[in-house]
């Protein structure tokens, strides 16, 4: 399949990303492209277990000017792909002081906690993610998780529900169902 080309919206990107097609992408991810793709392509390049070119994605984020909280995204990304988890969490955190309502400053943050193995935390942030964004499947993806993990079966369910809603074809979708059957107990 051929390349789709630098006229991708972040939102064809974010149902790319969602079906587990990482390679397009970051095919489509073009270099001067928006905060949200670049964003995306560096996660894409993670799952794809690249995670040096995810942190040289990251890094061109972190480029950014001072006044923009997708320079503390990208530094928070890097970060915790540098294994830096605190240091991610805090330019995570500077991202919401600056952009509170920007899902991928929440998402980030979930990531970086999450790491930190602060389920509670963490899925706060998803859950902020979700609301400010509900059409990322991700967030609720994640959010599931961090609720399971934080003993909040409820919770978890009503996110994993949404995420198999949002994205039917994600990778994630038999380990989601799976942990849906173990918790139901079927």
């Amino acid at each position: 399949m051929p390349a789709l080309g630098f006229a991708q919206s972040v939102g064809e990107l974010q149902r790319l990303f969602e079906a587990g097609r990482y390679q397009q992408v970051i095919e489509a991810e073009p270099p001067d492209g928006a905060p949200g793709a670049v964003y995306l392509a560096a996660q894409s390049q993670q799952k794809l277990g690249a995670d040096a070119q995810a942190a040289t994605l990251y890094a061109r984020l972190a480029e950014r000017p001072e006044s923009d909280p997708w320079r503390f995204i990208g530094e928070s990304g890097r970060l915790l792909v540098e294994g830096q988890f605190d240091a991610a969490t805090d330019a995570a955190q500077r991202a919401i002081a600056m952009a509170g309502d920007l899902p991928e400053a929440h998402f980030q943050l979930g990531l970086a906690l999450a790491r930190r193995e602060s389920w509670q935390m963490a899925a706060s942030e998803f859950d902020a993610a979700a609301m400010f964004n509900p059409s990322n499947a991700y967030a609720h993806y994640y959010g599931g998780l961090m609720h399971y993990r934080a003993n909040r079966p409820d919770r978890m369910a009503i996110h994993f529900e949404q995420f198999l809603k949002l994205a039917p074809d994600a990778p994630e979708r038999p380990e989601v169902m799976q942990i849906m059957r173990t918790v139901r107990g079927r």
